[in-house]
């Protein structure tokens, strides 16, 4: 079946509109504070395009040291807090805030606390975890707070004193809000489809559709991988940028959810598998460091990720090289691998597991990859037909694998008889059915 996806304009005031039938719906409420204006940390409110907001130990940040999506974000210092003045007459199910630590600054913290007016009363309520703060690059958070009714928040710096912390693009989704599956362009990663019909939701919490800058994936909070991770490559993102080496978990997971880190796979014989690789990601700092996010991590045994990936990956890169761009999706399924625990001095010691990090990370049995080649132009989807090549491969997540990767090609019609996903889907049916089929027999190197 054939899926439409879109990428999600933001939205700059509260408003409502008709649907077919009479039927209303509430707009997402997003405050993104480019309308405002304070320059001082004093208490004071401040009107934004939301309605009133007071400010305290908080300004309006528009120097290069903010970090925002537009020309302003929110610049707390202490223990500054942000307070609605007004409620949100349609309720709330989730609320992301955009965060990063301003300039330079050292790690800080934040909570999210709503008040519902039907309580008639001057309690707030936290809503979710405390969320870390600790990069100068834009991060998103979401909390879960499904309240009916008119309800209003506040944001409130919770630890980190001595440093300052950015928030922007608070965005509220209302009370029983039906989530919108985006839809891509050219050029996007997921202009071939969203093979598992991800939606950003905290409710899905096996299916939690995670939007970067440098690539797109479908999470697995249970697991603590990604089911999937969906990536654009062109010359674009090709540069002389170093490997970052930055492994950390991910800020942008849902308040709550456990933070697989990169302590999580010590001692356990399995590598830290990039999904979208490092080395895909280097026009940019930035870029290459989004890499190193735990979400984008699988546990692979040492010789599939070192070998095989990393032949296939140098390959793809190749393609590039001669004038193609690339869509390419990768994922992993079943339960139980095999790794390699190396100590000096001592000879290597196989080892099999079905999760590592006390139970918290599941190892997969087999790794699998699909790659659409297409020589450099527009009108992507358009343009895939019988004579394009797509290269499929499943591989075991195991000992002794070698840079032979063509060995284990196989047809996108297999790969999604296995995990039971919709790859390419944005293809027309008629598209899929002809080139889901075959098998690559082109060259490897």
């Amino acid at each position: 079946m054939q899926h439409l996806y879109f990428s999600a304009r933001r939205l700059l005031v509260l408003a409502w509109f008709g649907l077919a039938g009479g039927a209303a719906q509430a707009q997402n409420a997003v405050e993104s504070f480019e309308s405002g204006t304070k320059a001082d940390y004093q208490s004071g409110a401040v009107t934004l395009s939301t309605g009133s907001w007071t400010f305290e130990d908080a300004l309006i940040g528009t120097s290069s040291e903010d970090h925002k999506s537009g020309a302003q974000a929110a610049r707390l210092q202490n223990r500054g807090k942000l307070t609605m003045d007004f409620y949100l007459s349609a309720g709330a199910s989730t609320v992301t805030v955009q965060h990063a630590a301003y300039g330079q600054d050292a790690s800080s913290g934040f909570e999210l606390y709503y008040q519902s007016q039907a309580c008639n009363c001057n309690t707030w309520i936290k809503a979710g975890g405390t969320v870390i703060s600790s990069s100068a690059t834009p991060a998103q958070a979401s909390f879960a707070v499904n309240v009916p009714g008119p309800v209003r928040f506040e944001l409130r710096k919770v630890s980190g004193s001595a440093y300052r912390l950015n928030l922007d693009e608070f965005t509220v989704a209302p009370y029983n809000a039906a989530p919108v599956l985006p839809v891509a362009g050219d050029d996007d990663h997921l202009t071939m489809g969203n093979p598992s019909g991800a939606v950003a939701d905290v409710s899905q919490p096996t299916n939690y559709l995670m939007q970067k800058l440098q690539f797109a994936l479908s999470y697995h909070r249970d697991k603590g991988t990604p089911n999937w991770v969906s990536w654009y490559l062109a010359p674009k993102w090709l540069g002389s940028t170093r490997r970052q080496d930055d492994f950390r978990a991910d800020p942008a997971l849902p308040a709550g959810w456990y933070q697989v880190s990169t302590t999580s796979y010590s001692g356990s014989g399995f590598d830290r598998g990039h999904n979208c690789p490092s080395a895909d990601r280097t026009s940019s700092v930035a870029d290459n460091s989004a890499t190193f996010l735990m979400t984008n991590m699988i546990p692979q045994s040492p010789s599939n990720n070192q070998q095989t990936w990393a032949a296939l990956e140098n390959y793809s890169r190749t393609l590039v090289d001669a004038g193609n761009e690339l869509y390419v999706i990768m994922g992993q399924y079943g339960v139980g691998g095999e790794g390699v625990i190396r100590s000096t001095g001592q000879p290597d010691r196989p080892v099999s597991a079905t999760t590592i990090d006390n139970g918290r990370v599941t190892v997969p049995a087999r790794v699998w990859k699909v790659i659409v080649v297409l020589p450099t132009g527009t009108g992507d989807v358009s343009r895939v037909n019988a004579g394009t090549r797509i290269i499929a491969i499943d591989t075991p997540n195991q000992n002794g694998m070698t840079t032979n990767w063509g060995q284990y090609r196989t047809s996108v019609d297999a790969i999604e008889a296995a995990t039971g996903l919709d790859l390419l889907s944005a293809l027309p049916v008629s598209v899929q059915q002809l080139v889901e089929s075959k098998v690559d027999n082109g060259p490897t190197q």
